[in-house]
């Protein structure tokens, strides 16, 4: 497995995340290769449905390549079970101490969660300095990421906002100097996925990542 600089350093090279529910796993491999193809190679697998782990396996197995994490992550079990199906990240709405613990031992690299000062401090205690930012709109959005980059700026922490983050403020939140990816739902909604309308995600894939800085 790469190293987490490498894995994360690959995500913040990309910028744009698409952060996906997949119901189907025969869809997951199209998916995957429509990303790609349309440059964005890296997606974000929520394990918030039934076909998660099998759809990470799928992407792991065709395309290793690929940029491949799983979010959501929000039980030590659950790292456990998207490190052994493939993702090369894991990625939680929060931070516990046991997720880190999993992940470490599974050599899984992990973008915990924080919105507070507090639970910012405990990331860095943790040893992470990529922690996503959700739900970004409803915890102030590029306000609140512009007030945290004063006290911790100077930590090396940098944030991946996720919720609320959309094509018209896009470009706002990875102009941040403390932002080092966005992660973006509105490239494969959940229909279009199940629908596979693969040329209407293509569109907006392209899109997304001619938005790198």
């Amino acid at each position: 497995m790469a190293p987490e600089s490498d894995v994360l350093a690959a995500v913040e090279a990309l910028a744009v995340v698409p952060v996906v529910e997949i119901d189907d796993a025969a869809a997951a491999v199209p998916l995957a290769r429509t990303l790609a193809e349309a440059g964005l190679p890296v997606v974000e697998v929520t394990f918030r449905t039934p076909a998660a782990r099998d759809a990470v396996a799928a992407i792991a197995a065709e395309l290793p390549d690929f940029l491949l994490g799983a979010g959501t992550l929000v039980l030590p079990d659950m790292v456990t079970a998207a490190a052994e199906a493939g993702a090369r990240f894991g990625v939680s709405p929060g931070s516990s101490s046991a997720c880190l613990a999993a992940a470490e031992e599974a050599g899984l690299p992990f973008v915990p969660g924080a919105v507070t000062p507090s639970e910012v401090g405990a990331c860095l205690e943790a040893g992470a300095k990529r922690i996503k930012f959700f739900p970004a709109g409803a915890y102030g959005g590029i306000a609140t990421l512009k007030a945290l980059d004063g006290p911790f700026g100077w930590t090396g922490a940098r944030f991946m906002p996720t919720g609320g983050v959309r094509p018209e403020n896009v470009g706002e939140y990875l102009a941040l100097p403390n932002v080092f990816a966005v992660g973006g739902t509105w490239i494969a909604p959940r229909e279009d996925i199940a629908a596979g309308r693969w040329d209407a995600i293509a569109e907006r894939a392209k899109a997304a990542a001619g938005l790198r800085p």
